[in-house]
């Protein structure tokens, strides 16, 4: 979230005069028996009065009377103007979550609508983040479902029936009263600090617990839709990935995000080649790996998510030239706005898109650390086993494998070839040393036999 408060209000109520919290979807009138269920909880707001043929009221519940509202009981003796009348059930309130980014929206400091312009929120911080002022309208009443996998929700304020909650002593007397436990249920609890975002560079929103809650109630059954992008982005804090562009900032203490983004806001967005193209910005934690692979922790980092109108091949184009943009500027500025790296990733329609930061490399990259990793796992593996003794190495006889080697490479040679030569004499070896030798550790050696070049054997065989 910005380092300035966004002033959140909720939506739907609980009144008595809201015609879609009734099942015919109309306001009772005289003729009409008003049924609310025994056992629901309800907090209702009238706001005017009513005259009413038979009202069955909840066990728990409680009945808001502005000045001058009431009921007052049909006797049929005129014409109520609404026929015979009908059952009218008043509708159940209970799933309605704190959670549900559709239940709120943006105001301005004093509860008008803010306009729609060139930002947009992600859908983590379209609920109140912790740092945001909370609105009720006055005269409604309501009931929220509070669950939560957050130990505490955190706001700066929250206005109730007009009034402003700014501390934790002033929202504690409230929750004593008894209108707090019809209008908030569930297991999670509210906590109003008062205080405001202390850094510049703004602070992150606090819902990344109950983003799952958040996507749940937004997306239901449905899911996501198709893009026409290759590769959409998913941007941290979205539900859904997004065709344009994902621009992270690594930043310094003298960054300050409210100044950039209406830098951002004035040298780009307003102009014309720009006019589609809509900017949410926001310090997120971005989570850190070892080697790519291994979780260590986050760090803050400023987010900014652009996206365009375009269709088809034209989808994503525009926010890749502004994001294109926006880097060339930090390139040549990032030292005096604060800013001291930028990466991009881009997803657009064209097939000559793709993603400027290459997230296929960094797949490769994984895979092959992957790799290095499993090799390592399994030599350690291989070194376990043997330290332990259940792995031993098989002895290889290789001096065997040799003599069997030149065997075959040096066949016994005929006897009828060549003779005894006389002129030669080798002392033959006594028959007890080749006895005691092991025959394993001397391997007999084949005959030698020489030929003499004086003796023809034509003449032997005449």
């Amino acid at each position: 979230a910005a380092a300035r408060a966004a002033y959140k209000q909720w939506i739907p109520n609980t009144n008595f005069e809201t015609a879609s919290n009734w099942d015919k979807e109309r306001v009772p009138c005289a003729s009409d028996v008003i049924h609310f269920e025994k056992n629901k909880v309800l907090s209702v707001f009238v706001g005017s009065p009513h005259t009413v043929t038979e009202m069955f009221l909840p066990l728990n519940g409680e009945l808001l009377l502005a000045p001058g509202a009431g009921f007052a009981a049909f006797d049929g003796s005129w014409d109520s103007g609404c026929g015979s009348g009908a059952v009218l059930r008043f509708a159940d309130a209970e799933q309605r979550s704190w959670f549900d980014p559709m239940l709120w929206q943006d105001v301005a400091p004093g509860g008008g609508r803010e306009p729609a312009g060139r930002i947009f929120s992600v859908d983590e911080e379209r609920v109140p983040c912790q740092y945001d002022d909370v609105i009720f309208q006055p005269e409604t009443s309501f009931r929220v479902n509070l669950d939560s996998s957050q130990p505490v929700i955190r706001l700066r304020s929250i206005s109730l029936m007009g009034q402003e909650l700014s501390s934790a002593e002033a929202w504690a007397e409230y929750l004593g009263g008894p209108s707090a436990p019809r209008q908030f249920h569930g297991n999670g609890t509210l906590q109003v600090t008062g205080a405001r975002c202390p850094h510049s560079s703004g602070c992150a929103c606090g819902n990344t617990q109950d983003g799952h809650r958040i996507c749940a109630s937004l997306l239901g059954a449905a899911g996501c839709p198709a893009l026409p992008c290759q590769s959409p982005l998913r941007p941290l804090g979205h539900c859904c990935g997004v065709c344009g562009a994902v621009v992270t900032l690594d930043f310094t203490p003298d960054f300050d995000l409210q100044k950039y983004q209406d830098r951002v806001v004035q040298s780009w967005l307003s102009l014309p080649k720009y006019e589609g193209v809509q900017m949410a910005i926001s310090k997120v934690h971005s989570a850190q790996t070892f080697l790519g692979l291994l979780p260590r922790g986050s760090v803050p980092v400023i987010q900014i998510v652009l996206v365009d109108g375009g269709a088809g091949e034209q989808a994503g184009t525009a926010a890749q030239q502004l994001a294109t943009d926006l880097v060339g500027d930090i390139a040549q500025h990032g030292a005096a706005l604060g800013i001291s790296s930028s990466r991009m990733e881009v997803a657009t329609g064209s097939t000559l898109g793709g993603h400027a930061g290459g997230r296929a490399a960094r797949r490769i990259a994984a895979g092959t650390v992957l790799g290095l990793l499993s090799g390592l796992l399994v030599l350690g593996g291989i070194l376990f086993l043997y330290r332990k003794g259940k792995l031993r190495p098989c002895p290889l006889h290789l001096h065997r494998l040799w003599d069997q080697a030149e065997d075959t490479a040096s066949p016994e040679p005929a006897s009828d070839k060549g003779f005894d030569n006389p002129m030669f004499d080798v002392e033959p070896l006594e028959s007890g040393s080749v006895e005691e030798a092991p025959q394993e550790l001397a391997p007999q050696a084949p005959p030698m036999f020489y030929l003499n070049p004086l003796y023809d054997p034509s003449e032997t065989e005449t």
